[in-house]
C-alpha cells in the first residue's frame, strides 16, 4: 500500500488541480445517519462540500442507512435522521440539482459491487485498517463481518459512481488508501474500469464536543444543526465546567472551559484565547452566556431556512427520490461494466 505521507503529499497537488479544472472531479462523500447533524459535521465536511459544489465539483453524497448497523443493534430512527440531513443539506446550500443524494437501502448495485471487492482484499488488511480498529474499541461489541468488512463498503460507496475524488481528514486517509487498493487489483485483474481516487485532505477545525471530547452523537455531547435557540441554551448550560472565574483556554486541565471557548471561537471566527481574554474574571456562567449567543447568532440563518424549507413536508423525500434514482442509473451501468469485465454478463 501506498505511504500515507505520500498521498498527503499528492493532495497539495489535487487541490490546485481541483480549483483549476474543477470539472474533471466527481466526489464521493457522506455520513451514517445515526442521528442529528451537529456542528462537528458543519465545520467538518459540509461547508466543504459547498464549496466544492459552488467550484462546480460534481458531487455524490450518500447517507449510508445500511453501515448504521456496523456497530448498533437497532435502526431505530434512521427514517427520520435521514430526512432531518437532507434539511440540513439544503438548508447549508448544497443544491439537489447539481448534489445527487442518495440511500444505501435505495441501491442494491451498489452494493452488489461489494462481492467482487470482497475478493481483492485480505483478513489481515482489513483487521489492520485504523476506522475498523477505532470503530471497534468505541463500541464495546465482537468483531462483526459488516464492521470488518467496512472499509469495502465504503470503496463501493466511492467506486460504484466512479469518484476520483474523496475530501477527508488526515485520519481517514486509510480507507481512501483502501479504496486506491481495490480499484487497482480490480483493474489489474479483470481491465480497467475504475479510477483510483485521490485524497483531498480538508483543514477542517476539530470540533470538540461541549465535555472536550470529540463532538458525537453517541457521547450527547453535540449542538444539533436542527435544534431550537432554547435547546441550544440549555444544552450549553449543563456543561459541566469548574470553580475558577478567571476564564483559560486548557484543552487538558479544564476540558468544559475549552470546549465552549473552541465552540465560540468557530462561531465568531476568533481564537479561543482572545474570547477567554475578552472574558477574564466573569467566569463560567459569562462564557456559557457568549457561548449561547455565538451559536445561535451563527446558526439563525441556517435554522430559518431549514424551517422554511420543512413546510414543505414532500420535500426530503421527493430530494431523495430523484437522487435515488440518479445513483441507481450510475450504479447499474458501473455494475454492468464490472460484470462485462468479470465475464458474468449473461
Amino acid at each position: 500500500m501506498e505511504s500515507l505521507t505520500a498521498m498527503a503529499e499528492r493532495s497539495a497537488v489535487v487541490a490546485r488541480d481541483v480549483d483549476a479544472h474543477p470539472e474533471r472531479f466527481r466526489v464521493l462523500t457522506g455520513e451514517r445517519p445515526t442521528g442529528p447533524l451537529h456542528l462537528g459535521h458543519y465545520f467538518g465536511t459540509i461547508i466543504e462540500r459547498v464549496r466544492l459544489q459552488e467550484a462546480g465539483v460534481e458531487t455524490v453524497l450518500v447517507l449510508a442507512d445500511y453501515q448504521v448497523i456496523t456497530d448498533r443493534d437497532t435502526m431505530a430512527n434512521v427514517r427520520q435522521n435521514v430526512y432531518s440531513a437532507v434539511l440540513d443539506y439544503l438548508a447549508a446550500g448544497l443544491d439537489p440539482e447539481a448534489t445527487t443524494i442518495f440511500t444505501h437501502s435505495s441501491v442494491p448495485a451498489l452494493n452488489q459491487l461489494i462481492i467482487p471487492f470482497l475478493s481483492l482484499v485480505t483478513e489481515a488488511e482489513l483487521r489492520r485498517n485504523p476506522t475498523v480498529k477505532s470503530e471497534l474499541a468505541s463500541s464495546n461489541r465482537a468483531l462483526s463481518g459488516l464492521l470488518l468488512t467496512y472499509p469495502v463498503h465504503q470503496a463501493a460507496d466511492i467506486l460504484f459512481c466512479k469518484g476520483n475524488l474523496v475530501p477527508v481528514g488526515k485520519d481517514n486517509l486509510p480507507h481512501v488508501e483502501m479504496t486506491r487498493v481495490i480499484a487497482r487489483r480490480f483493474n489489474e485483474r479483470y481491465g480497467d474500469v475504475f479510477p483510483v481516487p485521490d485524497a483531498l485532505i480538508t483543514a477542517s477545525p476539530e470540533i470538540p464536543g461541549l465535555d472536550g471530547r470529540k463532538m458525537s452523537k453517541s457521547y450527547g455531547n453535540a449542538i444539533a444543526l436542527s435544534m431550537t435557540e432554547d435547546e441550544t441554551a440549555a444544552a450549553i448550560r449543563r456543561t459541566t465546567t469548574d470553580i475558577d472565574r478567571l476564564i483559560s483556554f486548557d484543552p487538558q486541565s479544564r476540558p468544559g472551559v475549552s470546549a465552549l471557548l473552541s465552540t465560540a471561537a468557530l462561531c465568531l471566527g476568533k481564537r479561543p484565547e482572545e474570547i477567554a481574554a475578552q472574558i477574564g474574571e466573569k467566569g463560567s456562567s459569562e462564557l456559557k452566556r457568549l457561548t449561547t449567543d455565538a451559536v445561535n447568532s451563527f446558526l439563525a440563518p441556517l435554522r430559518a431556512r431549514r424551517a422554511e424549507l420543512a413546510q414543505d413536508s414532500g420535500l426530503a423525500s421527493e430530494v431523495l427520490r430523484r437522487g435515488n434514482d440518479r445513483a441507481n442509473s450510475i450504479a447499474a451501468t458501473t455494475l454492468d461494466e464490472v460484470r462485462t469485465a468479470m465475464g458474468t454478463l449473461y
